[in-house]
């Protein structure tokens, strides 16, 4: 015999010192977390989030180091009918006799009438740090809702940025902690299903959870090589629980039925190391590769979620190949215990030849008539992938909040009565000192100009306000439109400031650098970059994937095919999200209001995570097949063999995902519905129809073809490590 592959030699190492195995599992774990908890968190700045001239216009405002204070609001109008002014006085005298009273409130201000009458806004400052304003609102809302109990026959409500972000945080508070408690039984519960015993379930949970709690600790580390955002962790976890899950589920399905054939627990360790073991190695890199395409994006927050997904996926496989080899030998038989008597029937590894007749009843079709199986399944998810041609790219804006909170009812009723309290573009401009007053005259100039056009809403109060730093070198103004945040005509707007208005304000001013900002122009300038950089991401990944695969299986055919058909999931999946989300015939089934486009980031990581996960299934089920090629069988029956053999475990692992994913998409807000719904329908997609259908009909009508290499990467001929048994002509589905 050759050399073992180093899977087997790392599982026998550890199935013969379990101990010492699951105590070093431990300590790496402890440390990673400890040490990263320790060093802590560097997070990416402003400038390293900058993208576009919206991005430009952030670095402007950042470089004048203004003081901005939170700003509160109490809003009066009329419960129905017309506003009764001598009552809103009143009202508003009272709030700003108890307001200024409260701590917290450094001033308020004179209230302000709406131009038609309808409202009066009584503005509010805040005193202290701004960025925990949110948790310090609670003793301004008391006061207004005495004043609302004192005048009944008003409607007085408490509106602005920190009441707005603390019903927010309550809100998806809630939410997220819903779906972290749901997340880890669910999991659970269905792993319990597909093995019939409680350890066999844990097992898998355990070694995510761990491979989690490290990757958290090397993330933080990493943090300070690539800066970190806030989103990281909720990827890892993501990820870390998707892969993990899988990992281990693929190992511990294979060691038990090799076990159930007679094999003695090293032996059944061994072979599970060797082909699923070996299987999961080329899957970890394929994601890590995937993942390491998001570095291409040159985004921050990608960046970010790379270096974590990279690390989560490299410590996954790290424990499947080490600790759990151990942690099996050390279990034994009682990894099988306590059973769930029913459920163990159904789920326990078969010996004889008689199996579940489902899968072949699913294959029959695809080994027997493959040409056409494989033009109608294409057909079908071409179809389904179509409307992702007519796909568009919006940031999600204040419309798209839940209106299910007080302060997002009345926020709506704010920018009905004052609508330069709602959208706006930043105006940003940096210029010598000795400009300024130049400058300033131009941005006025430029509010008079805005103000006759009606896609801008003109400024309330005492007109517009143009804030001046200190050094008197950077001069901001805000510039209101009606419009929400992803309309047309705010777009339109933006477009008319960056290409009209302010070129001709402010071109003409001697050194001035400026810029267009703000919500809208943040949207559009993110949509480009995602389309200027997914054809990059989509080209590097592609590439190395098809390397990794065609050295993998040697075979340019497999490879080939895994990449058309990875492409193929991810193209239904766009399809589907274009057909559920851009469209409102949907909102009432999944709770949520059309915002007529897909969330800006969302193409380019639901690219890599659905092509790294999809790669999962892809691997483990050609390796099947190829076992079977190399044990002798036809291409047609190592077909029926792979797919038949791994379907039970693929599909359990793609149900465990799907329920974790749309888990997800019960959050309140319409980003996660759409990465919920597009990740769960994907992996569904992926491994019924693609791994199902689609690929057996292509193996079968390819024959011996899928096996093609040139010359060079050719392997020699080896025995396969186990002898898979012979399928029954009813599972070939061709006598």
């Amino acid at each position: 015999m050759g050399r073992r592959p180093v899977t087997v030699r790392l599982a026998r190492w550890s199935a013969e010192h379990p101990w010492r195995a699951i105590a070093l599992w431990v300590v790496f774990v402890a440390v990673c977390f400890v040490g990263g908890n320790a060093a802590g968190l560097n997070e990416a700045t402003d400038a390293d989030q900058a993208i576009g001239q919206s991005g430009r216009a952030q670095l402007i405002v950042a470089d004048g180091d203004f003081h901005d204070p939170a700003v509160e609001n109490v809003l009066i109008t009329a419960r129905g009918g017309t506003l009764d002014r001598a009552a809103a006085r009143a009202a508003a005298a009272d709030a700003t006799a108890r307001l200024r009273q409260v701590d917290g409130v450094a001033s308020v201000g004179t209230p302000v009438p709406s131009r038609d009458g309808a409202a009066l806004l009584v503005p509010i400052t805040m005193s202290g740090d701004p960025e925990t304003a949110s948790d310090r609102v609670g003793p301004l809302r008391d006061a207004t809702a005495s004043v609302q109990a004192a005048h009944p026959a008003l409607r007085v409500e408490q509106v602005g940025g920190p009441s707005i972000g603390k019903a927010l945080d309550d809100t998806l508070g809630k939410d997220f902690k819903r779906a972290e408690l749901l997340s880890l039984p669910v999991t659970l519960a269905i792993l319990i299903v597909a093995f019939g015993a409680l350890i066999a379930a844990g097992v898998p949970v355990l070694l995510a959870l761990s491979s989690v709690a490290a990757a958290m600790g090397l993330s933080t580390l990493a943090s300070h090589l690539v800066p970190a955002t806030d989103t990281t962790s909720s990827v890892i976890l993501l990820i870390g629980m998707a892969v993990g899950v899988d990992y281990s589920l693929f190992y511990v399905r294979r060691e038990r039925e090799e076990r159930a054939k007679g094999r003695a627990g090293l032996d059944a360790v061994e072979i599970a190391a060797e082909t699923s073991g070996h299987a999961v190695v080329v899957s970890g890199i394929a994601v890590m590769i995937s993942m390491a395409g998001l570095l291409l994006a040159n985004d921050a927050i990608f960046s970010s979620l790379a270096v974590g997904s990279i690390l989560v996926v490299a410590v996954a496989v790290t424990g499947s190949l080490t600790v759990l080899p151990g942690l099996l030998a050390k279990l034994g038989r009682w990894v099988d215990r306590p059973r769930v008597p029913l459920l163990w029937r159904l789920t326990a590894p078969r010996t004889g030849s008689s199996g579940p007749r489902f899968w072949p009843a699913v294959l029959r079709p695809a080994l027997r008539a493959p040409l056409a199986t494989l033009v109608v399944s294409v057909g079908l998810l071409l179809a389904l992938a179509a409307p992702a041609l007519g796909m568009k790219l919006k940031f999600p804006g204040m419309e798209d909040v839940p209106r299910t909170t007080p302060a997002m009812q009345a926020y709506d009723r704010l920018t009905a009565a004052f609508p330069s309290n709602g959208t706006s573009h930043t105006v940003a401009v940096r210029a010598p000192a000795d400009q300024a007053d130049r400058v300033h005259a131009a941005l006025t100039g430029l509010a008079a100009r805005t103000a006759d056009d009606p896609l801008f809403a003109p400024a309330e109060g005492d007109g517009p306000k143009i804030r001046v730093s200190a050094d008197r070198t950077v001069s901001v103004l805000e510039v209101a439109t009606p419009y929400a945040t992803r309309s047309d005509e705010a777009t339109r707007s933006m477009h008319e400031l960056r290409d009209s208005f302010v070129p001709a304000a402010l071109s003409g001013l001697p050194g001035a650098e400026y810029a267009v900002g703000g919500e809208v122009a943040g949207s559009e300038d993110y949509a480009a970059h995602i389309r200027e950089k997914l054809p990059i991401v989509m080209a590097f990944v592609l590439a190395l994937t098809f390397l990794v695969m065609a050295l993998t299986f040697r075979s340019v055919v497999v490879a080939l095919t895994s990449i058309v058909l990875n492409l193929l999931s991810a193209g239904a999946a766009y399809g589907l999200l274009v057909l559920i989300f851009q469209g409102d015939w949907a909102e009432g089934l999944l709770g949520f209001t059309s915002m007529g486009a897909i969330v800006s980031w969302l193409p380019l990581f639901l690219f890599v995570v659905l092509f790294g996960l999809s790669m999962d299934y892809h691997v483990f089920v050609v390796s099947r097949i190829r076992e079977g090629i190399r044990a002798g069988m036809s291409n047609r029956d190592a077909v029926a063999y792979g797919i038949s053999s791994s379907a039970g475990v693929v599909t359990s692992a793609a149900i465990v995902m799907v329920g974790v994913f749309s888990i997800f998409a019960t959050l309140s807000t319409i980003d996660f519905k759409q990465l919920g719904i597009g990740l769960a329908a994907a992996i569904l997609l992926d491994a019924t129809i693609i791994r199902a259908v689609v690929l057996p009909s292509l193996m079968t009508l390819l024959g011996d073809a899928n096996w093609w290499a040139p010359r060079f990467l050719r392997a020699k001929p080896a025995a396969g490590p186990a002898e898979p048994p012979a399928p029954t002509p009813e599972l070939v589905g061709a006598r």
